[in-house]
């Protein structure tokens, strides 16, 4: 009880969700959409998307590391690129109004290839028939796409949703190196207060307590998840 009446922990909470909604949506919508174009046939598809597949394979500390240069104000090429269009420098990570959104452009760029290997996956094993009905039929692409291969690759697609959601939920790394919780404790989510109580406050109750309230809210999302899933599987 004296934890969720810490102002402090209820407001990580809600750095938290803001987050996690964010780093699940945008990939899940991304890596979709990208499924979709390397299903098809076009030149060089396996180079292209050996490349797209590449900052997956980076460490999310190298990863944020990167970002964090690209980010500075005068030296970012970030800001320099937008100077070449008449944009004006943005803040990034130095404004408490724009610093989630922009690490959520950090978490799209490395976690969006992950979510279309695993609906590509699902793609691959989609059966014709479907469609050369569809077809007969003259069904468009987007109604091949709502009625056939959404419901058919829905179980692909909630497979990255839960481990996208687990993910976002228990990002460190990225946010650690960027931010360091900053600016003005606005990007303190629920794992950063679990560290500032455990290794820079040394309160080892307030942070066991919090790790166990995570963990919770982990069962509990992954479970609503998994009982929506369920219920989408039986219509």
């Amino acid at each position: 009880s004296q934890l969720f009446a810490d102002a402090r922990f209820v407001e990580s909470m809600w750095h938290t969700a803001y987050f996690t909604v964010l780093a699940v949506v945008l990939p899940i919508v991304f890596g979709t959409a990208a499924a979709l174009v390397f299903h098809r046939e076009f030149p060089f598809r396996g180079l292209l998307r050996t490349v797209f597949v590449m900052p997956m394979m980076a460490t999310p500390v190298a990863v944020a590391l990167v970002w964090t240069m690209m980010f500075h104000p005068q030296l970012g090429v970030l800001n320099y690129l937008l100077s070449l269009i008449g944009i004006g420098p943005q803040p990034w990570v130095y404004d408490p109004a724009t610093v989630i959104p922009t690490l959520i452009l950090v978490e799209v760029w490395h976690w969006t290839p992950l979510v279309m290997l695993i609906v590509l996956g699902g793609l691959a094993g989609l059966p014709k028939e479907p469609y050369e009905s569809a077809l007969i039929d003259g069904a468009s692409d987007w109604h091949m796409f709502r009625h056939i291969t959404l419901p058919l690759v829905w179980p692909f697609i909630m497979v990255a949703i839960v481990i996208r959601t687990i993910d976002a939920l228990k990002a460190f790394d990225t946010i650690f190196v960027i931010t360091q919780g900053g600016p003005d404790n606005s990007t303190v989510t629920m794992v950063m207060a679990m560290f500032r109580e455990a290794f820079t406050l040394f309160r080892l109750g307030n942070a066991a307590a919090i790790a166990i309230t995570l963990l919770v809210v982990l069962i509990l999302v992954n479970a609503v998840q998994l009982a929506l899933f369920r219920d989408r599987e039986a219509a």
